[in-house]
């Protein structure tokens, strides 16, 4: 379970997704906010049903729909669903060894949402840019030597 020491969201690969997506970000984040409650819910489902074949399709997609937003620990979790699954499937097994991670996927999508939405907010404050300045230089030190 190596998910469990990821943080909750990469910022950079969040920020990145943020510029190449543009005006479509927040449309988008809202897609994955859909789709995320979707899978998690077929994934529970499927779970409950002792249906490791039915738990392949939605955690690949949660898997990889997380990963987009820098979400990794998200994407680790519905990774271990889904490659397990893909076992179980082969091995005839039920997916029972999952039930932690299963049961701990809905309140780290949760959080992570919280997070993405936090930041994505139009009125959050965000963080200045610095243009190679180091933020405790004083403006009034600009052109001047020493």
């Amino acid at each position: 379970m190596s998910y469990q020491s990821t943080d909750l969201v990469s910022w950079t690969d969040f920020a990145r997704t943020r510029g190449e997506l543009g005006a479509a970000f927040l449309r988008i984040l809202g897609y994955f906010r859909e789709d995320g409650v979707k899978s998690i819910t077929a994934i529970e489902e499927a779970f409950r049903a002792r249906n490791a074949a039915a738990l392949v399709t939605p955690a690949h997609t949660l898997k990889g729909e997380s990963a987009q937003f820098g979400a990794y620990r998200l994407s680790g979790m519905a990774e271990e669903i889904e490659m397990t699954a893909r076992r179980c499937v082969e091995t005839r097994e039920g997916p029972d060894e999952l039930i932690e991670t299963v049961v701990a996927l809905r309140p780290c999508f949760t959080e992570t949402m919280a997070l993405l939405d936090r930041d994505a907010s139009p009125l959050a404050p965000r963080r200045p840019a610095t243009f190679g300045r180091r933020v405790d230089t004083p403006a009034t030190s600009f052109g001047r030597a020493g």
